[in-house]
């Protein structure tokens, strides 16, 4: 076991080791003088194929520049040619990682990696900024996007579903920053953030029950905090009869829905011509018979429409938005609302928000990295020109006799207020009164009090 890790952290220690930078420029420079000389031959090789070209030419290479290396350090020189000639270099291993959500670049040298909710550096680099800005484009070749001085900032949907933000000179200054964010294959079901501890069973029972009652949900949280994920997760409990219609800036939401149209933004031309907004997309989807209308992230103008379509007949639809807690959520949404250009008074536009939201989720991502859902606060209404509302669930973070640090979900024993739930109500009394009975407290006609949720079977 020692060995291995030792072996490992050579490994490593080389890969960082400016020897190995400048082996591998040499022999990069070596191996692309022969592809010119193979020409369209090239072009035609697979993965297998080129792994033993670099192999053979760099065993030729070593031998004839006497280059002092043993055999692993010329296999793991070859691996990174292979990776520079047919993938994405040095971050294609990150890319290729399940675990891995966020690959932040900032310049060459400078590389941090999110695993489960926790940053932290990553021991790889590029030769220089040139190389870093050869594999960004090669990422960017296939989606048709420009990089250059007149074009220094792009935002893509890569292939597979992530999104890579790409900022160079002149704006970056100190070399170019990339931001790729990664997104599961398999989104993860309700189920599964349940058993990940994102929130209980009681939670669980209630947001499946506001989706399916048709209840309009606004998901809040901070960057990364897992706004995406637990919208996917939400969207999971729509019944399959009904027709989604997903809005996004930057297309991440997959939806595990039998009948789902997603819409996506576009940016304006070099003119700003061309240009096709969310609030656009969003207006435009009410004309396409929506059931629900999902909004990846409200940010903009569109707040309006989103709005609009919830009080018009398109119950059970749902959106994300940047925000620290529900109160700070409701006076952002009244902030993008005025940016918008909102003709009425400060009081119609708070009527137009409790008519059309019922339910805040809020989620964090804690400081050990997990994500948990922080507080459920249900909107009830305009109470003196300020809108009430009321939290039914609250996350604390509990130490247990151990030390170790464990989540805990207070209810405060509010029933949900939306005439939407009324049949989750009285399921959730006649529950807790079952329960309260079988405990010996009280008789099981009298209705009972006290318990909140029943346990979901």
């Amino acid at each position: 076991m020692t060995d291995s890790i030792e072996f490992a952290d050579d490994k490593r220690a080389f890969a960082n080791s400016q020897q190995f930078q400048d082996i591998k420029t040499a022999a990069h420079e070596h191996l692309l003088a022969r592809i010119e000389e193979l020409g369209a031959e090239f072009g035609r090789w697979s993965r297998g194929a080129i792994q033993q070209f670099v192999d053979l030419e760099m065993d030729g290479f070593v031998r004839l520049r006497r280059i002092p290396i043993n055999e692993a350090e010329l296999r793991q020189i070859s691996d990174a040619l292979t990776k520079e000639l047919a993938g994405f270099g040095p971050i294609e291993d990150l890319l290729a990682d399940a675990a891995v959500e966020d690959i932040l670049i900032n310049g060459y040298n400078d590389v941090y990696v999110s695993r489960r909710g926790v940053l932290a550096r990553e021991a790889l680099r590029f030769s220089d900024n040139q190389h870093l800005l050869r594999i960004v484009r090669r990422i960017l070749a296939p989606i048709g996007r420009r990089l250059d001085e007149s074009n220094p900032m792009v935002d893509a949907r890569l292939p597979d579903g992530g999104r890579l933000n790409v900022v160079i000179e002149p704006l970056a200054v100190d070399g170019p920053v990339v931001s790729i964010r990664k997104f599961r294959k398999d989104p993860l079901k309700p189920s599964d953030l349940l058993a990940l501890g994102s929130f209980n069973e009681e939670i669980y029972n209630l947001l499946e029950a506001a989706v399916r009652s048709r209840c309009n949900i606004l998901v809040s949280g901070g960057t990364s905090s897992g706004k995406t994920s637990l919208l996917n997760a939400l969207a999971s409990f729509i019944p399959a009869t009904e027709r989604v219609v997903t809005v996004e800036d930057t297309a991440e939401l997959s939806l595990n829905h039998p009948h789902v149209v997603r819409l996506e933004s576009r940016q304006g031309g070099f003119d700003g011509s061309g240009e096709v907004t969310i609030r656009d997309l969003i207006r435009n989807s009410l004309r396409m018979r929506p059931d629900r209308i999902i909004v990846g992230e409200v940010r903009g103008s569109e707040v309006l429409e989103m709005m609009q379509a919830m009080n018009t007949g398109h119950e059970g639809s749902m959106a994300t938005i940047h925000a620290n807690s529900p109160r700070e959520c409701l006076y952002r949404l009244e902030m993008l609302a005025g940016f918008a250009g909102f003709q009425g008074s400060e009081s119609s536009l708070r009527r137009q928000i409790t008519s059309a939201l019922d339910f805040i989720v809020q989620i964090g991502r804690l400081s050990n990295g997990r994500r948990r859902i922080l507080s459920i606060t249900e909107v009830t209404g305009v109470s003196d020109t300020v809108i009430s509302t009321q939290e039914l669930f609250r996350h604390e973070s509990v130490v247990g006799p151990d030390g170790e640090e464990k989540d805990k979900w207070v209810s405060l024993g509010l029933q949900p207020h939306s005439p939407k739930l009324q049949r989750y109500k009285e399921q959730s009394r006649n529950a807790a009164a079952a329960l309260q009975s079988q405990q010996g407290n009280v008789p099981p006609d009298s209705g009972g009090g006290g318990g909140f949720f029943g346990r979901r079977r």
